[in-house]
């Protein structure tokens, strides 16, 4: 009988949850065919990465939550020379057919990782360079990538992603800066979330100027000055102050702002809006169930909501949560399409877009 060909993956994650990030993309995969003829790589802790081993199987980028970037691995070179580690990289590139269209050196998302950002500087133009003398690498984004990627100095995992079904982003982050106006930091996390779920045309068409929104747990406002600054007129709903102990802020005073002290869970909408945001701190069931609620009512067109994700059984808490969404949105004949991803802005929270389609 002839043995299952085996085919290694390796995906970036949130460093601590490589776990997740493992028992996701192997579940996805036993959905399809039961995985034959391997032992599972050992999971690294906090490594902020995993290798898991398929036979046949496809991995769906999309659908993988805690999946940062999705990389087919080829090559794992366990001990590079010191004195030339260009030589072995390319060594194994030459075994890999046709032609790649970007090169990204990359390190995990930890402190020791962040320690490499100087060699991988300095190495990246030397490969490029060779990789180009080769005609092995060309400016042309509809290729696949080509990545190398280092866990140390010592080592590197040489591996490649289809445009199509991976991050358009080195590292798999969409990296964003603090606008120094904005009232806190969370203001990142949707800024993330629209770049990552939603591509440019779908932005011009959802978030256009003169919308309405509803930003639930609003204070101290990072969601709702992300939403005013497109043009988006928002009701902010949370007891709290706006911009914590200063409700003088300028946001709170903002002509784009109804600022409404209540209990985001008890709120009700005189009237529709365009888009519903939310980032309140409590079980994600109970934030799901609030979620359901508002688009079975008709309250809202689009929804961006986080879910605070449990110590123990996160993969489980999430599934019961998204699941119960889709269930009951189906129920109701309410055609949808949601996207959840653990983004870099995140920390033990999954972000969610959900948003109503004609199909």
């Amino acid at each position: 009988m002839q043995k299952p060909l085996l085919q290694s993956w390796l995906l970036y994650c949130r460093p601590g949850f490589e776990q997740d990030c493992a028992q996701e993309a192997l579940r996805q995969a036993k959905q399809q065919k039961p995985i034959i003829g391997t032992e599972q790589p050992a999971i690294i802790s906090d490594s902020g990465y995993v290798v898991v081993s398929l036979n046949e199987q496809k991995l769906s980028w999309r659908e993988l939550i805690f999946t940062r970037q999705l990389v087919r691995l080829h090559h794992n070179i366990d001990t590079l020379p010191e004195r030339d580690r260009l030589t072995p990289i390319l060594d194994a590139i030459a075994t890999l057919p046709g032609t790649f269209g970007t090169l990204w050196l990359e390190a995990p998302d930890t402190n020791e990782g962040k320690l490499l950002a100087t060699f991988t500087r300095r190495f990246q133009p030397l490969l490029e360079t060779a990789l180009r003398e080769q005609g092995r690498l060309k400016d042309d984004i509809k290729l696949p990538r080509l990545h190398i990627f280092f866990p140390d100095k010592n080592s590197v995992l040489i591996g490649s992603s289809d445009p199509h079904n991976s991050a358009d982003a080195i590292m798999g982050i969409v990296r964003q800066s603090m606008p120094p106006e904005a009232p806190s930091r969370s203001t990142m996390k949707l800024a993330e979330a629209i770049e990552v779920f939603m591509d440019r045309s779908e932005q011009t068409r959802l978030l256009r100027q003169g919308m309405q929104a509803v930003d639930l747990g609003a204070a101290p406002g990072g969601w709702t000055w992300q939403l005013v600054k497109r043009g988006i007129r928002v009701t902010a709903v949370d007891n709290g102050p706006m911009k914590g102990a200063l409700d003088n802020h300028p946001l709170a005073q903002h002509p784009f702002v109804q600022h409404l002290r209540q209990d985001g869970f008890k709120y009700a909408p005189r009237k529709a809006a365009d888009w519903l945001v939310c980032d309140m701190v409590d079980k994600p069931s109970k934030v799901a169930k609030l979620i359901e609620e508002w688009f079975v009512a008709g309250w809202c067109k689009h929804a961006i909501f986080n879910l605070k994700l449990p110590m123990k059984q996160r993969v489980a808490a999430l599934d019961s949560a998204l699941g119960g969404i889709r269930k009951r949105l189906d129920e109701e004949g309410i055609n949808h399409r949601m996207m959840a991803k653990q983004l870099y802005h995140d920390r033990d929270e999954v972000t969610v877009f959900l948003t109503r389609t004609k199909h």
